[in-house]
């Protein structure tokens, strides 16, 4: 079979359009090939923005001689991990169980079934370090497949059974009741979580754990919660560790001073030494975190960071259309050598280049401010928050570093839009754009989920497609659950962000669907049971179930929240807005057993713990009937800040309205405004004074 990755929506597949290995995706195609030939199946596992990924293509899927024996020998299958997840968890967890480490690129050897018998990450094109090259590899494999295939197929056996029982261990460590919506004696499950990233945070640099030190993205929204409306001294504490976590990561040189937003992780404990990857799913999470921190907190310097990451995801992610980008890549590749080519080239500045551009002054202060030591180029970074003096040094620099830097070769950049994580990215920028007053941020945000809704979603199937590119999301298979609820909860923001009811139409459907879709009651109770199975896959692929897979959902977050607790937040926002006790119920089984999460791991239920304390407080609705357009504007300009935080602003008179606006009429015909909380509502009023008074604690509640 011929290279089949012309066309794909990704970039990294589409890299290795040209190779002459003879590429498959994977698909069914590729598998029955591999058993009408009854040769195994060579599947490689990387992604656009992966340095070496890009290496040991260059090394080895470039060689003609080693494509000729690989295409003859195997049938060669590429993935790229950030398309399909599921493929990549599957033999991630093979790798680990062969090799005992992963990483990517993932090199698996599967059976024509998809069973993995033999597993690796990088090899080299010639034997070093104690590695074998890639094509002894190859070789080994395919003389083992030929004279020993028992001894193989035993031990494909043995890696899909322990991977079945990695899953069945982890669901019987996790087993419990499930913590239910509303509970009345149990210990405050946030308030223990706090204690335990407490004693876990690294109490010099700032952050949790050390080498290499990843942005914590999913435990700072349950940190801001706590902050903001946990109980005296929780809240105190959940504060401190908040500002001590993003001000030691915008500080330092995992952000980009100069173009704004975050690289994917630090190599060094220190936040010093940046792996430079830039990642759509960090960023988005990272602007929500800095944008609630600064509402928090306006004067600690988080609106400027959140700022500077809403800048980076407009001018470098942003595509035509209005949907974001996957990544833009760590290495820069210059065809003439450049001194700026090569991994994190485009991002790093000697001391003589800072004086060049600069001035031989103005560079040496910036070169000291921002940590850049002579000799070889470094990331710019403060260490620290700067103060006034040195805040006017750096703006008065940064736009002249900016220019020159334009000058330089770009990374490339993955334009595979990710449903999922540009339904992050729509959450964040609605609250960005209400919380930094900047509407363009909202603008932004209406436009890429405008994309979602026109390209990813096919109403006739009424299903949600996982990627697109250059507006088609014809070759892309259905989406996860993460990428219904992340994308719900988009629109759901959205619809606080604007009042627009059509993008809480759109969530709706989008939940609905993920429940039907994705879950099934469990075996001890019939089709109405409070209890329900989910799974993080519509349709399980033959390959992965014979690989161990069940298809079962992933409880625990990983760099992006898990899909389970990302649906409960929707469903749990359906609840407040439509005033349906039925949302509620599926709750409990989507987050799971959080007192033993909390106690033992917060980090890896940071989302489900922060929906848990959500839960904790009673919603919270403006609902504005009758008047003008301008009369709710001025409204909803009155209510400010807290319409994406904390309270709910309804149009009464909009159609298709959820259910809190019922019984709330325009009283004699004027603009009337109910301010409501636990669903009981204050007397009306019929001015925005009086709504700001009422907002102010005034009034009793009817």
């Amino acid at each position: 079979m011929p290279n089949r990755l012309t066309g794909q929506s990704s970039a990294y597949l589409r890299q290795h359009a040209d190779n002459p290995v003879d590429w498959q995706p994977f698909d069914d195609a590729a598998f029955a090939e591999a058993a009408r030939r009854d040769v195994p199946v060579f599947l490689s596992v990387g992604y656009a923005a992966c340095h070496w990924c890009h290496v040991m293509a260059h090394e080895s899927f470039e060689d003609p001689e080693l494509g000729v024996y690989l295409n003859e020998h195997f049938v060669p299958v590429k993935v790229d991990r950030e398309e399909r997840p599921d493929v990549d968890a599957t033999y991630m967890a093979a790798t680990q169980l062969i090799t005992r480490q992963g990483g990517w690129p993932m090199s698996a050897f599967l059976t024509p079934d998809g069973r993995a018998f033999h597993a690796g990450t990088y090899f080299p094109p010639r034997p070093a370090h104690g590695m074998p090259s890639f094509r002894q590899v190859l070789q080994a494999v395919a003389a083992a497949w030929a004279d020993r295939r028992d001894e193989l197929e035993q031990a494909a056996d043995t890696v899909a059974r322990a991977i079945a029982g990695q899953a069945e261990d982890l669901r019987s460590a996790l087993a419990g009741t499930a913590v239910p919506v509303a509970p009345e004696d149990e210990p405050d499950l946030s308030a223990v979580a706090l204690e335990v990233l407490l004693r876990e945070e690294d109490p010099v640099h700032g952050g949790f754990g050390g080498a290499p030190k990843f942005p914590p993205s999913t435990v700072l929204l349950l940190l801001e919660r706590l902050a903001a409306g946990g109980a005296p001294g929780t809240s105190e504490r959940a504060h401190g560790l908040l500002g001590r976590t993003l001000g030691a990561m915008s500080g330092s040189a995992l952000f980009d001073h100069v173009g704004g937003g975050f690289h994917r992780y630090s190599v060094t404990r220190e936040w010093s030494l940046p792996h430079y990857e830039k990642m759509l799913y960090d960023n988005a999470q990272l602007l929500r975190a800095c944008a609630r921190a600064a509402a928090l907190e306006p004067g600690a310097g988080h609106g400027r960071t959140a700022a500077d990451t809403a800048g980076f995801l407009l001018a470098e992610l942003r595509l035509p259309g209005g949907a974001f980008a996957s990544s833009l890549d760590a290495d820069t590749v210059s065809a003439d050598g450049d001194v700026h080519s090569g991994e994190g080239a485009f991002y790093v500045w000697s001391r003589s280049e800072l004086r060049e551009v600069l001035g031989a002054d103005r560079g040496t202060a910036v070169a000291d401010l921002m940590g850049v030591p002579a000799g070889s180029p470094q990331p710019l970074h403060p260490g620290r928050v700067l103060d006034d003096a040195e805040q006017a040094l750096w703006d008065e620099a940064r736009p002249e570093l900016a220019a020159a830097r334009a000058r330089r070769t770009a990374p490339a950049r993955d334009e595979k839009v990710v449903a999922g994580w540009n339904g992050m990215t729509v959450t964040a920028l609605a609250e960005a754009g209400v919380l930094l007053a900047d509407p363009a941020l909202v603008l932004a945000a209406e436009e890429a989920a405008g994309h979602l809704w026109a390209v990813h979603w096919d109403a006739s199937r009424r299903k949600l497609a996982r990627t697109s590119h250059a507006g088609s999301a014809e070759r892309s298979i259905e989406g996860l659950l993460e990428d219904y609820a992340m994308v719900a909860e988009g629109f759901l923001i959205l619809y606080r962000a604007t009042g627009a009811t059509p993008w809480y139409e759109r969530a709706r459907e989008l939940a609905d669907v993920a429940g039907e879709r994705f879950s099934h009651p469990a075996p001890d109770g019939g089709p109405d049971a409070l209890e329900r199975i989910w799974s993080d896959l519509a349709d399980v692929p033959a390959p992965l179930l014979a690989a161990g897979s069940s298809g079962r959902a992933e409880p625990l977050d990983d760099v992006t929240p898990a899909g389970t607790a990302v649906l409960a937040a929707v469903l749990a926002e359906l609840w407040a807005l439509e005033e349906d006790e039925h949302r509620l119920r599926a709750v409990p089984s989507l987050l799971g057993p959080l007192d033993l999460l909390a106690r033992r791991s917060p980090r890896s239920a940071g989302r489900a713990l922060a929906v848990r304390a959500e839960l904790g407080s009673s919603p919270a609705h403006v609902v504005l009937a009758g008047g003008t357009a301008e009369d709710k504007l001025a409204a909803r300009r009155a209510v400010g800040a807290a319409a994406v935080l904390s309270t709910r602003v309804v149009d009464a008179d909009a159609p298709g309205a959820p259910g809190s606006a019922r019984g709330k009429p325009a009283l004699g015909g004027r603009f009337t405004v109910y301010v409501c909380r636990d669903f009981a509502c204050r007397a009306p009023v019929h001015s925005v004074a009086e709504l700001q008074e009422q907002l102010g604690g005034a009034g009793p509640i009817s």
